[in-house]
């Protein structure tokens, strides 16, 4: 009733199903307007993704497993869809390298699916850094560790980098947000998330294919 009701007030206004969906921004072309009140299920973690975070559009998410069995977090990612517009009609190719270029905004969000100490997280996360920032702004990377509080992450705890050209805006498992200023850590980010050893081959697969569907 709800629902038919705000069919009633809003002309032209399509509303889709609050259901949770799986890893797609799938969206139905219609006439009018489309608004997703549903979130997103990761699949394998069951991890539930909001269609918006931080003024972007959720395009995908995937598990990122350890020792090929403990799924650790949840990663989504949120692009602008304005900046996708013209990426996304040349195809695969042309998405995948704005993946990897950090000029091209986007929020990568993490959700905890087990707890871990913070020591393990950052560790993880600098491991996969360093070798791809080639020797250059690796202060960055102790920047970095400084961002996370001490504790351990308990399981549902989140975390997002929002990274725009030089710029990552990181919000920690407190909810306090620090920035690190450093393309070259920006653009190993990128690549640690859509490149081709990527930390989540499904989370990348699954970016790709929504970026499409924006």
């Amino acid at each position: 009733a709800l629902m038919a009701a705000a069919a009633g007030i809003f002309s032209g206004l399509v509303i889709l199903s609050q259901e949770p969906t799986q890893c797609s921004a799938s969206l139905e072309k219609t006439g009018g307007d489309v608004v997703m009140l549903g979130p997103t299920k990761e699949p394998a973690t069951g991890i539930l993704f909001p269609r918006l975070c931080n003024g972007m559009t959720f395009v995908g998410c995937g598990v990122r497993i350890k020792y090929g069995f403990i799924k650790v977090y949840a990663v989504g990612t949120y692009m602008d869809p304005v900046a996708m517009a013209a990426v996304k009609k040349d195809g695969d190719g042309s998405i995948g390298k704005a993946l990897l270029d950090p000029m091209y905004p986007r929020c990568i969000r993490i959700v905890m699916n087990r707890s871990l100490s913070i020591d393990k997280y950052t560790a993880a996360i600098v491991e996969a850094l360093e070798p791809r920032m080639e020797g250059k702004d690796l202060d960055k990377l102790e920047e970095f560790k400084k961002l996370n509080p001490p504790g351990d992450l308990v399981q549902g705890a989140e975390m997002e980098m929002t990274v725009r050209g030089n710029t990552m805006l990181y919000k920690n498992s407190a909810g306090a947000v620090g920035a690190i200023h450093s393309e070259v850590f920006c653009r190993a980010l990128c690549d640690v998330f859509y490149g081709e050893d990527a930390v989540s081959p499904p989370h990348k697969e699954s970016s790709v294919k929504g970026i499409k569907a924006l």
